[in-house]
């Protein structure tokens, strides 16, 4: 248990040390553009309409294609 601490340990730190740096510059604020999140929400609402698609479908269909 002891080794596994150890070894979890220092990834942690790691992690730890680089967002204190980030914190320490403040150059890097993190901001996304509003062209960015127009994007993710059109992929996901894409993804989706896609899926539900696929499920009326399958749904539609489903006697038809049990045979295949």
């Amino acid at each position: 248990m002891r080794t596994t601490l150890n070894r979890l340990s220092a990834p942690a730190r790691w992690v730890l040390d680089r967002t204190a740096q980030g914190r320490r510059n403040g150059d890097d604020r993190g901001d996304i553009s509003i062209t960015t999140v127009i994007i993710w929400v059109a992929a996901v609402a894409g993804a989706l309409a896609i899926a539900g698609t696929i499920a009326a479908v399958l749904t539609k269909y489903n006697g038809l294609i049990t045979g295949i």
